[in-house]
């Protein structure tokens, strides 16, 4: 069957020059023979026409141009269907895109697009939120919210609200069911997670697939900022915190569980994001693996 891209830019997205990426995606796709659409993302987020759009246009391939928040939105509406996705990347962090080896230069990533593989890999969901990356409550949670009030995005805004949320943000308690085990706990963050990473080759989850059935989960427990500081850097840049796996009993340093779900009770309503974008938190936060969730076109 001859293929039929549906492509869809996010103007707000990152920092990269969006007429420069209209014009390469139109050459190079003419290039290639393909037929192809290309569309603006939808403030509203509402995407429930693209499941009647993909079937009556036969369209082959979505193909998103944006951040993780733009790819979470939008696959949200066609989890489970055969359609491929692919990805340029064009966020502050493009972390799925980082995790499944997809290059952030857009000629690169077309490349990809046009001559990789498409595979199936895992989503989930938090209550009635999708996830294909990494969501969490905590600390990155009012980061991510703080980050969407700014007027100028990138990895340096970023960087500065994380900064300035790292000794301010308080911890909060947490009873964390998973595995048939509880425990009740304070903590800093706690991270649920898909691929291996926040973003820009920052590796939170060193054990994570995107298609292995699992999550991973990383819980920062309450410490001493210097202390938290200092584990931190040695679970991103050092991966030293996997001798804590799974020791849900531990109430100090970096506990790092895999599970197909997990139940939170965030009694203080500590900030939530679904893959970067803030969400209205809750008391109660249930989180279930859905596998085979999207076909995303990966380098072969």
């Amino acid at each position: 069957m001859s293929r039929r891209i549906l492509y869809f830019i996010n103007p707000i997205s990152g920092t990269k020059d969006k007429q420069r990426l209209l014009e390469l995606i139109s050459h190079r796709t003419k290039k290639a023979g393909i037929d192809f659409e290309i569309l603006n993302t939808i403030k509203s987020g509402d995407y429930s026409f693209l499941p009647e759009k993909i079937t009556t246009e036969k369209i082959t391939d979505i193909v998103i141009c944006g951040g993780d928040g733009t790819i979470s939105n939008i696959t949200s509406y066609i989890k489970g269907l055969s359609v491929n996705v692919g990805i340029i990347p064009m966020g502050s962090g493009n972390g799925l895109a980082f995790a499944a080896g997809i290059s952030r230069n857009p000629k690169k990533a077309l490349e990809i697009i046009f001559d990789g593989k498409s595979r199936w890999i895992d989503g989930f969901t938090l209550n009635n939120h999708f996830s294909i990356m990494l969501s969490g409550l905590g600390f990155d949670a009012q980061v991510a919210h703080d980050f969407s009030q700014q007027k100028k995005r990138g990895l340096f805004t970023y960087i500065i609200q994380a900064m300035k949320n790292f000794f301010k943000t308080k911890n909060y308690p947490f009873s964390i069911e998973v595995n048939n085990h509880t425990v009740h706990v304070e903590a800093f963050f706690i991270c649920i997670a898909n691929s291996n990473q926040f973003g820009n080759n920052i590796t939170i989850a060193p054990k994570a697939s995107l298609s292995d059935g699992l999550l991973d989960i990383i819980i920062v427990t309450k410490m001493k900022k210097i202390k938290t500081m200092f584990l931190l850097f040695k679970h991103i840049f050092q991966g030293k915190a996997q001798e804590n796996a799974g020791l849900l009993s531990s109430k100090k340093g970096i506990i790092y569980i895999q599970s197909a779900n997990i139940k939170i009770i965030n009694t203080l309503s500590a900030p939530l994001h679904v893959d970067g974008e803030p969400v209205e938190s809750s008391e109660i936060v249930e989180v279930k693996i859905i596998p085979n969730a999207i076909k995303l076109i990966q380098p072969i």
